[in-house]
């Protein structure tokens, strides 16, 4: 994908994509009177509590701004590795750990499919084929932690105070303090990987 025009269409749909999955979810999740938080403010707001969602954020921002032509500067550079990271743990994690758990249908497997499998697809192969490139150093890599970091420091007290975690692998209180520090160390040494690996290969379009 050398065109221009075309990696920025690419990028437009995948912002589009992105955005309709995330609408849906939005409407799905109000409508949800069966869970833990009793109004539609408190459901809508706990949304954007999961890792998920703010991967698909990420995903949205930085397309919308590659489809604009306006993807440039450090900021960009660090939340783009930030959503390219976060939605490959998304949709790799999805997969392996929580597919399965719910049984969706209608509108919530829309919106599940588009925020889960659509989303990463397109967003990765827009970057294995059109890039940006050259945009990641040593740098972007260490800055782009701070995302999951920031997640976590924000997730784990805040189950603790409403006994809600979004997910079952960060449950402190199903399975201990010991045993979510374990897995949160895989996941931050996957998505460091990914950041490293990222940056490799952007290197290889250096010269």
């Amino acid at each position: 994908m050398h065109s221009p025009k075309l990696t920025r269409a690419w990028f437009a749909v995948t912002a589009l994509v992105a955005l309709t999955g995330l609408v849906v979810q939005v409407i799905v999740t109000a409508g949800d009177t069966g869970g833990r938080f009793t109004t539609v403010a408190g459901r809508v707001a706990n949304l954007f509590c999961f890792f998920t969602i703010d991967s698909n954020l990420l995903v949205i921002a930085t397309s919308a701004l590659v489809a604009f032509g306006a993807a440039r500067g450090v900021l960009f550079r660090v939340l783009w590795l930030d959503a390219l990271a976060g939605i490959i743990v998304t949709g790799i994690v999805y997969q392996v750990a929580l597919a399965g758990l719910h049984d969706l249908h209608g509108l919530a497997f829309f919106a599940d499919t588009m925020l889960h499998k659509v989303t990463p697809i397109l967003f990765v192969l827009g970057w294995l084929l059109a890039g940006p490139r050259v945009a990641f150093t040593w740098r972007t890599v260490w800055w782009s932690l701070a995302y999951p970091l920031t997640w976590l420091a924000f997730t784990l007290p805040r189950g603790a105070l409403t006994g809600f975690y979004p997910y079952p692998f960060v449950d402190a209180a199903a399975l201990g303090y010991g045993q979510v520090a374990l897995n949160c160390v895989f996941i931050g040494l996957f998505f460091t990987a990914l950041g490293a690996g990222a940056f490799l290969y952007d290197r290889r379009f250096a010269h």
